[in-house]
């Protein structure tokens, strides 16, 4: 006898029940409390996760919404259901996208003399002002890292010959990186979670860092602490997201400002940009 076979749309709407139930899982919500969320009967949801029933296209939105999923996982859900995602996902490489780029540089360019960068979902530096140019050079001359992660703020931080070999206080600093990252994957981005394993594999790191952890830190802010001989920094820093983003890259655009956190680092930034 031979197997039986399954059409496309049994496959996406299988699919689709699975992935469902995953992101209510990882919401931490029951059945009834999702139902009531996304005001649908907790009866059809059930039907929806055993695949009895197959969503609309708006069904699948409001329960993206409802889960309040990035726009990442919302497309994948509409592709999970059989439907073409309705989200963008080009960022900064989308031709209409050009106010946003202006607007990037204007940020980074107020930012002056202090250093800022952009980063995608990635975390690979998308854009950077001049102060980043200029303040971080002298560590940058000395990293040896593979091409491919170079340009990662994350890897950056992480890779033994980066950065984190002149940060004073790294493990205090990268303790409270990770938990950054552990946010972004909590929050349903892929892309974080390919990086956090691609972290994790580094030497030297503490094995607690595998879980998510509230911060210990007695400081309003995080402060990174850089020397390389007689040449020392101090910064804290901000994220800024876009507002109401409808692109799936774009979403995941951070503009990271640098601050410094002491007066001697204002007066080197003033200084070097003379």
């Amino acid at each position: 006898m031979s197997a039986p076979t399954h059409n496309s749309h049994d496959a996406a709407a299988g699919h689709f029940s699975s992935l469902l139930k995953h992101w209510r899982s990882v919401r931490r919500l029951t059945q009834i409390e999702l139902a009531s969320d996304a005001n649908v009967s907790a009866r059809h949801l059930c039907f929806l996760e055993t695949g009895r029933s197959q969503p609309s296209r708006e069904m699948v939105q409001l329960l993206g919404s409802a889960l309040d999923l990035p726009l990442e996982e919302r497309n994948a859900l509409h592709v999970a259901a059989g439907f073409v995602p309705p989200y963008g996902d080009k960022g900064l490489a989308a031709e209409n996208l050009q106010p946003v780029q202006q607007a990037l540089d204007f940020m980074l360019r107020q930012q002056e003399p202090y250093p800022g960068i952009v980063v995608d979902g990635h975390w690979d530096v998308r854009m950077r002002n001049q102060g980043s140019a200029r303040l971080l050079k002298p560590f940058r001359d000395s990293y040896r890292m593979e091409a491919g992660v170079a340009d990662n703020a994350m890897h950056v931080m992480f890779h033994p010959k980066g950065l984190r070999q002149f940060i004073v206080n790294w493990e205090e600093f990268a303790g409270q990186m990770i938990q950054i990252l552990h946010r972004d994957v909590a929050q349903g981005s892929r892309a974080a979670a390919r990086l956090f394993d691609e972290i994790m594999a580094y030497p030297g790191l503490p094995a607690e860092w595998r879980l998510p952890r509230h911060s210990q830190t007695t400081s309003p802010v995080m402060i990174m602490q850089l020397a390389k001989g007689d040449f020392r920094l101090a910064f804290f820093s901000t994220f800024t997201t876009l507002a109401m983003p409808t692109d799936a890259a774009l979403q995941q655009i951070k503009i990271e400002c640098f601050f410094p956190a002491d007066d001697a680092t204002a007066e080197m930034a003033r200084t070097m940009a003379l």
